[in-house]
Formats: C-alpha cells, sequence, structure tokens
C-alpha cells in the first residue's frame, strides 16, 4: 500500500466515525432540547466534512508531475489543509453565536443520564481518533492527517464545556454553560492559528531543511571543495533543494556530473523528506 493510499484509507476511517458521533450527538440533541449537544454534533459534522476536504486534496495532489506542473501537485494538499484550518475558524465563530444565544434566551436543556453517557462515549471516540490520526500523520509526514487530528481534538474540548455544562444545569449554574464554550472557542481559535501557520510555511516555501546541516552532508564527499547558497522549499514531507557546489577547474564535465549525481543521492537518501536536488557547478575561485 502506497503512503497515499494509506492516508486515504485513514480519512475514509475517521470519517465513518465522525458522521457517527455527529449523529449521535445531534439526535439526541434534539430529544432533550440541548443546544449544546446539537451543537457539538454540528462540529462533529465539521469534522466529517473536513474529513472530506481531505480525501479531495488528496485526490488532487495525486498525479505525477507533467509539462505544466514539473513540480508535481502537492500543494494542492497544503490548501486542503488551509480549508480545515477554515473549518477550525467557523467552529469557533459558530460557538460564540451559540453562546450568545444561551445568555440572552436564557436557555434550560434537559439533562438526564443518557445525556452524560452520549457524550462520554463520543468523546472516548474522538480521543482515539485524535491520538491515532495524529500519529499517523506523523509517521506518512501528513499535513492533512495532522490539521485534521487537531480538529478532532478540537472537537474533544467542545464535548467537555457541554459536559461542564450540563454540571453547571444539575447544580443550578445555567450561566456556566456558555462561559466555558467561549472559553473553549478561544482555545479552537489558537489551534486554527497552528493549523493556518503550517500551511503558510508550505504556500510561501519557507525554509524546510536547515542549510547548515545539508552542508554538513554534502561536504563529507570527497572533491567537493564548498557548499554555498542552498535553499529548501515545499512540503514537510517533499521538499525541493537547490546548492552549488565548488569542485577544482580542472575536473572534466563528466567528472563533475558524477559528482553532483553522487551530492542528489547522499541527499535522497540521508533527508526523508527530500523529493528532488539540483546541483550547481562552480569551479573554485571563480
Amino acid at each position: 500500500m502506497t503512503k497515499l493510499q494509506e492516508i486515504r484509507r485513514i480519512l475514509l476511517w475517521v470519517l465513518l466515525l465522525n458522521l457517527f458521533v455527529a449523529t449521535a450527538k445531534w439526535s439526541y440533541g434534539l430529544i432533550t432540547q440541548s443546544l449544546g449537544m446539537q451543537a457539538d454534533g454540528l462540529h462533529s459534522f465539521f469534522d466529517g466534512l473536513s474529513n472530506v476536504v481531505g480525501l479531495l486534496g488528496l485526490w488532487l495532489a495525486s498525479p505525477q508531475p507533467d509539462a505544466d506542473h514539473p513540480y508535481g501537485h502537492k500543494k494542492f494538499e497544503a490548501l486542503a489543509a488551509g480549508a480545515i484550518g477554515g473549518f477550525l475558524v467557523m467552529t469557533c465563530l459558530y460557538l460564540l453565536w451559540k453562546a450568545y444565544r444561551a445568555w440572552s434566551m436564557d436557555l434550560h436543556p434537559e439533562v438526564t443520564t443518557i445525556s452524560f453517557l452520549v457524550m462520554l462515549t463520543t468523546m472516548g471516540i474522538n480521543i482515539f481518533v485524535t491520538k491515532w490520526e495524529g500519529e499517523k500523520g506523523k509517521e506518512l509526514k501528513s499535513d492533512i492527517l495532522t490539521a485534521d487530528s487537531y480538529h478532532t481534538a478540537s472537537d474533544v474540548l467542545t464535548s467537555l464545556s457541554v459536559l461542564a455544562g450540563f454540571i453547571a444545569i444539575r447544580a443550578g449554574y445555567p450561566w456556566v454553560d456558555p462561559l466555558v464554550a467561549v472559553i473553549i472557542a478561544g482555545v479552537i481559535a489558537w489551534t486554527a492559528i497552528i493549523v493556518l501557520k503550517d500551511v503558510l510555511s508550505s504556500l510561501t516555501d519557507q525554509t524546510r531543511i536547515d542549510p547548515q546541516d545539508i552542508r554538513t552532508a554534502v561536504m563529507r564527499i570527497p572533491g567537493i571543495l564548498d557548499c554555498h547558497n542552498i535553499r529548501t522549499r515545499g512540503l514537510a514531507h517533499h521538499v525541493f533543494v537547490d546548492l552549488s557546489i565548488h569542485l577544482e577547474p580542472t575536473w572534466s564535465v563528466e567528472q563533475a556530473h558524477v559528482l553532483a549525481t553522487e551530492v542528489e543521492r547522499c541527499l535522497l537518501s540521508h533527508f526523508e523528506s527530500v523529493e528532488d536536488v539540483l546541483v550547481h557547478i562552480e569551479p573554485e575561485g571563480h
């Protein structure tokens, strides 16, 4: 199974789990007239929507490089992760709106034992998904899985706010529910900033590998006198490297070509994230 196929399989499983969680919370929220559960159910639907966006991003990123896109289509994956960040922002605004409504309308939902069971069960599922998807995101170096795990983690936080609201209502303090929702909205906003910052790093071609690390690896190759003008860009798991090396001016074109090929082989084997290396050759003293 290729890496893209593995990421696609994970997203499909997460999508099914999110839909189950969303349906459970939304349905029982309607039965008990709990706006908190309904809001949390909608948040879970946003999680499912982000999975769909992630799958679409993978589909757009999967084609091989062509004449019009010689560097490939991998940045579609970053765009999809950016869309997930956008959904986090929307969720934050939605929670703030719900908190305002709860304050202004003085709502008092029905809180039952089943309400707690539904929330605790769905929270357990979300905690599992967050940990599993986050670990797979690091293992596969996937921006989409990492961003989506943050989104699912935010769903755990919103569920905690709903449980806190249930406890407050039982204790006779219904005003705590919207207050907790506002705090959780701030946490979600911070998560959105983290996701969007990672996306901007990819789209603005931020340096991906420390140039000194690349220079150290290249200078171990016999025959290279210097290495400079080192540049890296791309996604965290799909990096392009440009650099210049100095050789003896008496070397033939064939000798220089062999050494440039060795530099490329060295960096591809030394840095797992490197996809392509462009070597510019300069004679020493020029």
